[in-house]
């Protein structure tokens, strides 16, 4: 039985989550591997994750603002192709680290520096086997009023608060707010 996940709930059936179904919280990302302002979410997004450890369920999903940045689509679809060989998180984390590096031989490098299968990770990404999955992840954001990137999701609700460890923090643990300092 496929139970209905709101658009803007993690969906552990078909995003790549972190951490554990059943903790308290969700954090839902749509993001671009070419964005700065995403780049910069990057580093407090893993404090977030390593403050909450299992009480947080983090997705991200893919939202390549293609007009700004032309190497965000493969980047996602690279991405994808590494999930297919079970290193998704490590190939996201890598992206987001060398934002400024997303050419096709750079990719290619990834591959090899996480132990994948490079030439096929290179052929489906050239052949866009994931582009259907990419714009699915797309159209999920738009859908839920996504317009730019970071956009994110706590427990469902979008979140346009400031947009720094502390605040983020708080709106995911609002019991917390000690905890939230730095």
């Amino acid at each position: 039985m496929n139970v209905h996940v709101p658009l803007t709930l993690p969906d552990p059936e078909r995003d790549h989550i972190h951490g554990s179904v059943d903790g308290s919280s969700r954090l839902l990302e749509y993001g671009d591997y070419e964005c700065p302002f995403c780049g910069d979410a990057q580093p407090i997004v893993k404090e977030i994750q390593r403050r909450l450890g299992d009480d947080l369920l983090f997705a991200f999903r893919h939202f390549p603002l293609t007009n700004v940045h032309p190497h965000a689509e493969h980047a996602a679809e690279t991405a994808e192709a590494a999930a297919a060989q079970g290193n998704f998180w490590e190939m996201h984390d890598l992206l987001f680290e060398n934002q400024g590096a997303l050419e096709d031989e750079d990719l290619a490098a990834y591959a090899i520096e996480l132990g994948l299968d490079e030439k096929r990770l290179i052929r489906e990404v050239t052949s866009s086997v994931y582009a259907p999955r990419i714009r699915e992840d797309f159209k999920s954001g738009a859908r839920g009023g996504v317009n730019g990137t970071p956009t994110f999701f706590i427990n469902g609700e979008r979140y346009d608060g400031e947009f720094n460890l502390k605040y983020l923090l708080n709106a995911l643990t609002p019991q917390t707010v000690e905890g939230a300092k730095k």
